[in-house]
């Protein structure tokens, strides 16, 4: 079994400083095999932002990967998102926009979906499924396969900001590729549930692990214990006191090819 703690848009520069503690403490104490960030590490892209998100980073102790999200790129400067999107993301944070880790248990591709000719919302291209497919078509069979990006590949009804370009494209071949789970971010909510037009693929959202930006529910994080067929997802909530615990818990089974709830 592995366990992938999977969090989600810190917003350094706009967090809960009551948390920030906590959450270091929580994550260490967990142990998990690795901590998967699904973006938006900073609230604007400063280097002071970048600076301590880096801090953070170099706290926890378990493998960190991480992919940038929408808010990783200067929204106050228009010329250097557009023609240096990631240059203080990879000189602070990372120099692989799209890191990949892959052990006999598990393999994880990360995705970088962030558009930077349209801030806001996020694209997927073709190409981009291509390499990952082509990552899960050269690991071992047995192993669960991971796709972490910001943007979620499905929105559920009534959710304002606009689905990814590329994102019904994506849905069609991760289901046929091999794909077991997508990691995001971005809505600031927290959900699981198999992706709708691929049932095959389990998508997993995380809400914001630090951010003061809330959307009708507390900061938080999942935890994944991963067999194979089988995936139990803990959500980790701190609530009115400044502690994470366990808030939610949902216990999924793969069988032919399509995840259930159990």
């Amino acid at each position: 079994m592995r366990r992938v703690l999977h969090i989600s848009d810190l917003h350094f520069g706009r967090t809960r400083e009551d948390l920030l503690e906590p959450l270091i403490e929580t994550i260490n104490g967990l142990a998990p095999d690795l901590v998967a960030f699904s973006g938006d590490l900073t609230q604007r892209a400063r280097e002071s932002q970048f600076a301590q998100a880096a801090s953070f980073i170099s706290r926890l102790t378990p493998p960190v990967f991480t992919v940038p999200g929408n808010h990783d790129t200067p929204i106050d400067n228009p010329w250097l998102r557009f023609v240096k999107p990631f240059h203080r993301y990879r000189e602070i944070i990372s120099e692989d926009l799209e890191p990949e880790y892959a052990d006999e248990e598990v393999a994880l591709v990360g995705v970088n979906t962030v558009n930077r000719f349209a801030w806001q919302s996020g694209k997927i291209s073709r190409r981009t499924i291509r390499r990952i497919c082509d990552a899960f078509s050269e690991v071992q069979d047995g192993r669960t396969h991971l796709a972490m990006m910001h943007h979620p590949l499905e929105h559920d009804p009534g959710t304002e900001k606009r689905l990814m370009r590329g994102a019904r494209a994506a849905v069609a071949c991760l289901g046929r590729c091999g794909a077991d789970v997508v990691l995001s971010g971005h809505l600031h909510n927290a959900a699981v549930a198999p992706l709708t037009a691929a049932p095959g693929v389990l998508l997993v959202q995380a809400g914001t692990g630090l951010s003061s930006r809330l959307r009708e529910e507390t900061n938080n994080f999942n935890l994944l214990h991963i067999a194979p067929d089988a995936i139990k997802v803990e959500r980790y909530g701190a609530e009115d006191r400044p502690r994470f615990g366990i808030i939610q818990t949902a216990r999924f089974a793969k069988t032919k090819g399509v995840w259930r709830e159990v």
